[in-house]
């Protein structure tokens, strides 16, 4: 009885070749570690964030918990393992936008702060002298004349009696919570000023 022959096999196939493609495809290890420092460091910079500031980013539940607990926890040992888990909740969350937000809110965060320096430096330049009194209406012509001109006679009249450091009487909140409003950033025109605290 005659063999038959071996079946046409066509290029050889190495079943090999497969799982090597599999596992270049795969993030290695370091890869891995550096996506999950990555991961926490976001968690760790949207836990740096304001109550307010954190409340208004989109998130799951179950991070937001973990971040407020990671925000509460005082000993260093227990706050880098809730920032890991953070970190691990993150991996199922939008990142991006999670990014995308904590940038803003840092953004934010740091221009209402240099609008506060500005307000301070304003402040002690309107005191000290008209010639700032004048930029000060070039540049902001919504001013209240009448009432910023008020505002800088009391801070000037109390000034004239205190020493610098001990120059933080009423006139001087006064002066501050009205110019300020009309420095921030996210102001809107007309917008009555705001009580602030100052530092």
């Amino acid at each position: 009885m005659a063999r038959r022959a071996a079946p046409h096999r066509g290029t050889d196939v190495h079943y090999g070749d497969f799982a090597e493609d599999a596992q270049d495809n795969r993030p290695s290890k370091t890869q891995r570690k550096q996506q999950s420092h990555a991961l926490q460091d976001l968690g760790e910079a949207a836990a740096a964030l304001s109550a307010e500031a954190l409340k208004a980013i989109e998130m799951p539940e179950s991070l937001r918990d973990a971040i407020e607990q990671y925000r509460r926890t005082k000993s260093h040992e227990g706050r880098r393992r809730q920032l890991q888990y953070v970190g691990k909740l993150m991996r199922g969350a939008d990142e991006e936008a999670l990014r995308e937000a904590v940038a803003a809110a840092t953004l934010g965060t740091a221009q209402n702060q240099l609008a506060l320096h500005e307000a301070e430096r304003w402040r002690a330049e309107l005191i000290a002298g008209d010639e700032a009194l004048t930029r000060w209406l070039q540049e902001h012509p919504q001013t209240d004349t009448q009432e910023l001109r008020s505002l800088v006679r009391q801070a000037r009249k109390d000034a004239a009696g205190l020493a610098p450091e001990a120059r933080q009487p009423k006139s001087f909140r006064e002066l501050f919570q009205y110019i300020k409003p009309m420095l921030s950033p996210d102001r809107t025109p007309g917008a009555a000023p705001e009580p602030t605290e100052e530092a």
